[in-house]
């Protein structure tokens, strides 16, 4: 059998076509390890796994960038890339600069996020003191740069994401199971600690598909 020698172009092709599956293969791997189970609430699946899977791909925006509808009339977009066998849902967040999310719990869920682009700022709070009225204190502040993978559930607190940059950035986020989109979550207000049950946290999109309101 004669192999022929692929031209400098043909390479070029080849290496393109390779780079924009990563991105699928990326989303079928999160399906992968979550498998039939009920989300890693499971015994039988590793937060870790999830991780180690979103820090292996490398953000590259030619793959992600038909799910990352920007507004910038909003603080953020939530754009559905995938819904996970049901077990989750996975989705791509574009913020607007100079904005950000309230303060807000997971509804019982948890979330891996990685950065594709930018950088973006957490702040942690622990849960309000019951009824008492009075502000919130900062448990943490991170950076998370690009291609960062950070977890977040209600276990450890409570937090917001904001973007203090100049452009838009994005972040990619797995939650299981996929309380927040079917119940939505509680958000709290920073002066008082006072909590707000917002019922339903919709989408901007579905699978590159701006929704119409």
């Amino acid at each position: 059998m004669t192999c022929t020698a692929l031209s400098p172009l043909q390479q070029q092709e080849t290496s393109d076509v390779t780079k924009m599956d990563r991105f699928d293969t990326l989303v079928e791997s999160l399906k992968d390890i979550l498998g039939p189970s009920s989300g890693i609430t499971s015994d039988d699946v590793d937060v870790g796994d999830l991780m180690h899977a979103m820090e292996k791909y490398k953000s590259d925006e030619r793959e992600w960038s038909p799910y990352a509808m920007a507004d910038a009339s909003r603080a953020y977009t939530r754009n559905l890339v995938d819904e996970g066998n049901g077990k989750s849902n996975l989705l791509i967040l574009v913020w607007t600069p100079g904005k950000g999310s309230p303060i807000h719990d997971h509804g019982n869920a948890h979330c891996v996020m990685k950065i594709l682009r930018g950088t973006l700022t957490e702040t942690r709070y622990d849960f309000p003191d019951g009824d008492k009225n009075k502000p919130m204190e900062v448990k943490s502040t991170s950076h998370h740069k690009e291609n960062a993978v950070a977890y977040m559930a209600d276990e450890l607190g409570v937090h917001r994401i904001s973007n203090e940059g100049s452009d838009f950035a994005v972040s990619l986020h797995l939650y299981t199971p996929p309380n927040v989109a079917k119940s939505g979550c509680n958000i709290f207000d920073l002066r008082s600690g006072k909590k707000s049950h917002v019922p339903k946290c919709g989408y901007f999109s579905k699978f590159g598909h701006i929704l119409k309101e």
